[in-house]
């Protein structure tokens, strides 16, 4: 897998811990750097006058977030020409129609729901893994393209 970190934003403890665990059942050994709120997502990727922007390789983003849902996040994130083309996969239990549509349309690369079977859920983030880490040829700076 290719050494750039990934940026989980997960409220849910469990979630997290399943998604570690997921990880390291699949041999991703990449750094993963937790948010637990879309505002902390948000203060991460842009950085504040203390601390510099945030740049990971990807972003599991859920929806269902405290203080700023993952759909708003989404939309700030490909608003901002530093982090326009950083891949986001939303990763959530929601199955409404609505949510994959605005996730789409806010710039989501991808919508999986969580499955709530481990051994699917373990398959699914190596498949994930697997084409975002390493098959994937990221962007490397919107910023430069323009």
């Amino acid at each position: 897998m290719l050494s750039g970190k990934i940026l989980l934003v997960e409220d849910n403890e469990d979630d997290v811990l399943l998604t570690l665990r997921a990880f390291k059942q699949n041999k991703i050994a990449n750094e993963v750097v937790v948010a637990t709120d879309g505002l902390q997502a948000l203060d991460m990727l842009f950085g504040t006058e203390n601390k510099k922007p945030f740049k990971p390789a990807l972003i599991l983003l859920d929806l269902k977030l405290p203080k700023l849902g993952g759909l708003e996040v989404l939309k700030k994130i490909n608003e901002n020409k530093a982090t326009k083309g950083t891949p986001v996969v939303i990763l959530t239990t929601s199955n409404e129609e609505d949510d994959v549509v605005k996730s789409y349309e806010f710039g989501a690369n991808s919508y999986i729901r969580k499955p709530v079977d481990f051994d699917r859920f373990v398959e699914a983030v190596g498949q994930m893994g697997l084409y975002w880490l390493v098959l994937n040829e990221p962007i490397r700076s919107y910023e430069t393209r323009r």
